[in-house]
């Protein structure tokens, strides 16, 4: 599994997850689906999209990754997860495929999804790619529209390390004639989308681009701001989701929305602002700034990569508190060494791992954050740095979790 294991566990093309969905007679042909990528905030629109969606009626499957408590959080129809039974079934009788041809973990998940969503009839499905696009295993679906969020700088060992090389590999879930929305773009990566836009002559639009944000605030609970569309429809956005950074996302899921709309979908403007505002309610989204316990404040967010680190930062600039705690665990893979670079030194740090052998350990990490002049202690388990943060804080501090959404899974409180 990539989740444990990390690059070793990919299987860089498609011809399992074809051969499998051949063996459960394409599943993915049989119902209207969304597809999303993107470097940060694909989870958090893919979410808020499948809760649009249910809030206007449509029977809405959502296949997501990874999961942080239970594998079924992956694959869920109208928020509710897939059965353990439908997970044992559908494992059972593909074994004669999986003992032949060995395909991955992943691509056994998406073929379980696409599967279980076409057995249970939905009339739409939000996928969201695991890694990269062109040959991530969920690209074999025809969308109405794909939606890629941002680029930065992730898995740059298999999906190159400059914008560029990641945008064309996100890119390559932009289909044929099928409408595309980019959720955020620079100088660099712009072109590429459309030199691939033009290639599959895909209609294209750009979020940033086109609708205005104005009038943010910042709540401790909700983050509200109001939004206007290229046709001067303004509209009044309130969400539970109040991680600054979810200001980028839900505009992309506006213009998704929007084209949705064009494309002959009937989706209300109550819907629209219902799914936003409700979207954990709906579909159970965990881990994007998400307050846990109070005296002290305790504070979860899975962002793991440098462009996902900046993020929580400039919410952490919104947050009033007396000291910082930060409790932090990270992949092998990731660049650590850049994100170690981001982070404040005036924070009270706590170094944890989760337990696969994908984790950075604690004992390394606190190492090299020394060099960097960020001062903490090491732990393996991160229930035992949290109740340490705790026994250090006084009732006005923060206590933020982050860098892995393997390490917060592993969190005793979040249940």
């Amino acid at each position: 599994m990539f989740s444990r294991t990390g690059p070793a566990a990919i299987k860089p093309d498609l011809n399992n997850t074809i051969d499998l969905c051949a063996f459960l007679k394409n599943p993915q042909q049989h119902f209207k689906c969304i597809h999303i990528a993107g470097t940060n905030g694909k989870g958090s629109v893919s979410h808020m999209l499948a809760s649009v969606l249910q809030e206007q009626g449509y029977k809405t499957g959502l296949y997501t990754s990874p999961h942080i408590r239970d594998f079924r959080e992956r694959i869920r129809i109208n928020g509710a997860m897939i059965s353990e039974k439908a997970v044992i079934d559908f494992t059972e009788s593909i074994q004669s495929f999986i003992d032949e041809k060995e395909p991955s973990f992943f691509e056994v998940t998406v073929g379980m999804a696409f599967k279980y969503f076409a057995d249970e009839g939905v009339d739409i499905a939000v996928i969201e790619t695991g890694l990269g696009g062109r040959l991530d295993s969920t690209n074999i679906i025809d969308p109405e529209i794909s939606v890629i969020t941002n680029i930065g700088f992730d898995h740059t060992a298999l999906l190159g390390n400059t914008l560029e090389a990641i945008a064309g590999e996100k890119a390559g879930i932009i289909k044929k004639t099928k409408p595309a929305v980019i959720g955020r773009s620079n100088s660099s990566t712009k072109n590429v989308f459309l030199n691939k836009a033009k290639e599959t002559g895909s209609p294209i639009q750009f979020a940033e681009e086109n609708y205005q944000i104005e009038n943010i605030a910042n709540g401790r609970t909700t983050l509200s701001f109001q939004i206007t569309s290229p046709t001067g429809l303004q509209r009044n956005i309130s969400s539970k989701l109040n991680g600054i950074y979810q200001v980028e996302n839900i505009r992309t899921v506006v213009a998704s929305i929007d084209l949705l709309n064009e494309l002959g979908w009937k989706i209300s403007e109550d819907a629209l602002l219902k799914g936003i505002y409700n979207t954990s309610l709906n579909t159970g989204l965990r881990g994007r700034w998400e307050i846990i316990e109070e005296n002290p404040t305790v504070v979860l967010d899975v962002g793991h990569n440098p462009d996902g680190i900046q993020q929580i930062l400039k919410q952490l600039n919104n947050c009033t508190y007396n000291q910082l705690h930060i409790i932090l665990g990270l992949s092998k893979d990731k660049d650590y060494q850049e994100i170690l670079s981001l982070l404040p030194k005036n924070a009270r740090y706590s170094f944890t791992q989760a337990t696969i052998p994908r984790a950075l350990d604690a004992a390394t990490l606190k190492e090299e954050a020394r060099k960097l002049g960020l001062e903490g202690n090491d732990f393996t388990n991160v229930n035992d740095a949290l109740s340490y943060a705790k026994e250090h804080s006084s009732k006005d501090d923060l206590i933020l979790i982050c860098g892995s959404v393997f390490v917060i899974g592993e969190l005793n409180s979040i249940g």
